[in-house]
């Protein structure tokens, strides 16, 4: 389920590109979270029935990357961050999300346990911690501080060319190329709760 909220959030996005219609948007603003709330049930049933598996690891690392990786770097786009640049951070943030759950599933055997056999800490930030972002653009579109609206906060920088050319990022794409950068450390440790 967590997948099929990323999926529908994906097309919700291209559905208001299409439409224009905000409602789309709202839904594809939601959806995420939405995710993250099946996310949480699917670790917690497999706890209470003491069954895991590798498949079950792996769907759930893919169903992560939708969710969290690429609907919320396509509501970015969604919302205006649509420069060449911007584009090219945006994708940097998907195979960052690609690579940090890689990483997890390959090592997680290697993170230090506690007396319950769960991991000490997230080796580099956690997928899911992208909604912190998505709540950001939740509110941008609430404020009307989207494309087609009052645009994005903070602007843009011109890196080369002219200004309006292919140059261009907006200031808060730094955010999701900080953020990226975040899921791939491998000396941020961030502790479970």
């Amino acid at each position: 389920m967590n997948g099929v909220c990323g999926s529908l959030s994906i097309f919700m996005s291209a559905k208001y590109l299409v439409t224009n219609d905000e409602d789309y948007l709202w839904s594809a603003l939601v959806l995420p979270v939405a995710g993250l709330m099946f996310d949480f049930m699917d670790g917690k049933i497999a706890r209470w029935r003491k069954e895991t598996s590798m498949l079950g690891q792996e769907l759930d690392s893919l169903a992560d990357l939708i969710s969290f990786g690429v609907a919320p770097a396509l509501l970015a786009f969604v919302v205006g961050l649509r420069t060449y640049v911007d584009t090219i951070v945006l994708t940097a943030f998907i195979c960052c999300g690609i690579a940090r759950l890689a990483r997890f599933n390959a090592t997680v055997a290697l993170v230090p346990k506690d007396a319950t056999g769960k991991s000490k800490y997230f080796e580099g930030l956690p997928i899911p911690s992208s909604l912190a972002l998505v709540s950001v653009l939740f509110y941008w579109t609430k404020m009307g501080w989207i494309e087609g609206k009052q645009g994005i906060p903070y602007g843009t920088v011109t890196l080369w060319g002219k200004q309006g050319g292919d140059g261009d990022i907006h200031m808060v794409t730094f955010v999701f190329g900080a953020w990226a950068a975040a899921m791939i450390s491998k000396t941020l440790h961030v502790p479970k709760p």
